[in-house]
């Protein structure tokens, strides 16, 4: 019996290597023809970028730029498309032309360039008695005409004469006008003699002086009904004026109709602010306030405003609790308030609509100095009450925090602060 083993010998090295250096020169071979590819790529690359048109740099893609008109203010800065920009004239000028401008797709503004026009204050004829009327800026002066004297040449300048009139009697009646009197608070009485006596008579807002009887003298009503009976002319000044008075407000105000009060101008409604796009107007009692919300920087925690008056927390990660204990949300309010307003009164209400804890508690946040002014009491189970416990002499701005945290088993789940700011103004009205 024969048996015999059938195997294959193993390549020797120097056929190994012979193999090894043929697959190097096939790898430098496929290498150098991807390199003149890639070559060639950029190439095609280049060219095409160079044969692109080029946009210029400087691409207007907002409105040109407007100015404001003379003697007139201009609101808005923002030229992009979609923006107004409001325009107002000085006291004295009215506007003519647009009161606003819209920045058009075209790029064109809307509307057309306005001006600032002096008003006329004599178109009115306000001079009377063929008095010549002199335009001025926000108001005006009269010339008056020979015989006649006055702001608005309202006066006569009468010369001393007697004129005689028979009675049925018998008896002679006389009419006397004295010399004449200078001066819008001086006037000339009407006089009246009969059988020898004279009796004088003033018009409405004069009385007799009484060193002369033959002049009549301006009352005046602010220094007379300073401290009435009855209470004062005017809420805030009284200025007398010839034959009777007037009422101003400070800055901010303007007289309501019986001419004695004064009335805050909301500044924030009829546009009569600077405040920016990113801010918000609030109108306070004779001004306004350009306010804008930033959230909070708090360590371990992060905010997100989530509309223009709160921010709220992001979410915070499993394990850090530092974060969970954290305030939820911080939202913002504005008040505006007079000056000594009586206390003790609610000035806002913090409630939670929707509790998951058993427990609510509601507390005062800050020193000693907005606890001489504020507190904090519960109202009911769910509600909250800041409370103004002590008079405020404006000007001032209060601040204060009322903070609400939620208790699930004394645990504490979430806290939310409630900012309230307090324009007190200066006047008690």
């Amino acid at each position: 019996m024969f048996s015999s083993t059938i195997g294959q010998d193993c390549p020797s090295r120097r056929e190994i290597q012979g193999t090894l250096k043929q697959v190097q020169k096939l790898l430098a071979a496929h290498e150098s023809s991807y390199g003149q590819s890639l070559k060639n790529l950029k190439k095609k690359i280049n060219l095409l970028q160079n044969s692109a048109p080029k946009l210029p740099r400087d691409t207007n893609i907002t409105c040109p730029k407007l100015d404001a008109p003379l003697y007139g203010r201009k609101l808005g800065k923002s030229q992009s498309v979609g923006h107004e920009v409001h325009f107002l004239c000085d006291p004295g000028y009215e506007l003519v032309g647009s009161e606003s401008r819209l920045c058009q797709e075209s790029l064109v503004w809307g509307g057309q360039q306005p001006t600032c026009r002096n008003i006329n204050e004599c178109a009115s004829s306000p001079c009377l008695n063929g008095g010549t009327c002199t335009d001025e800026v926000n108001q005006f002066s009269c010339v008056c005409a020979k015989g006649w004297a006055g702001v608005t040449c309202q006066s006569p300048v009468p010369t001393f004469f007697l004129s005689i009139t028979n009675t049925s009697a018998g008896a002679a009646a006389a009419t006397v006008l004295p010399a004449a009197t200078s001066g819008p608070f001086v006037r000339p009485p009407r006089c009246t003699m009969t059988q020898g006596t004279t009796h004088c008579t003033c018009e409405p807002g004069y009385t007799i002086s009484g060193r002369d009887p033959y002049t009549c003298t301006d009352i005046d009503e602010c220094e007379l009904f300073h401290n009435g009976q009855s209470g004062r002319l005017c809420l805030h000044t009284c200025v007398n004026t010839p034959g009777g008075y007037r009422c101003n407000c400070p800055a901010g105000y303007e007289v309501t109709r019986d001419g004695r009060g004064c009335k805050d101008i909301d500044e924030c409604a009829t546009r009569q602010n600077n405040c920016t796009r990113d801010q918000t107007c609030i109108n306070t009692n004779g001004g306004y306030q350009c306010v804008r919300v930033e959230c909070p920087k708090i360590p371990n925690a992060s905010y997100v405003k989530t509309s223009p008056m709160r921010c709220e927390r992001n979410p915070c990660p499993l394990d850090n609790k530092a974060c969970s204990q954290t305030p939820n949300s911080f939202s913002y309010h504005y008040l505006s308030v007079v000056s000594n307003l009586s206390a003790p009164r609610v000035m806002f209400r913090v409630s939670a609509l929707r509790p998951i804890g058993d427990t609510l508690r509601f507390s005062l946040v800050g020193g000693r100095h907005i606890r001489r002014y504020f507190t904090v009491q519960r109202s009911d189970r769910l509600t909250g009450q800041l409370m103004l416990v002590s008079p405020v002499q404006g000007p001032a701005t209060l601040e204060a925090e009322v903070e609400m945290t939620e208790l699930e088993r004394k645990e504490q789940l979430g806290r939310y602060i409630t900012k309230v700011t307090m324009f007190v103004s200066q006047y008690d009205f």
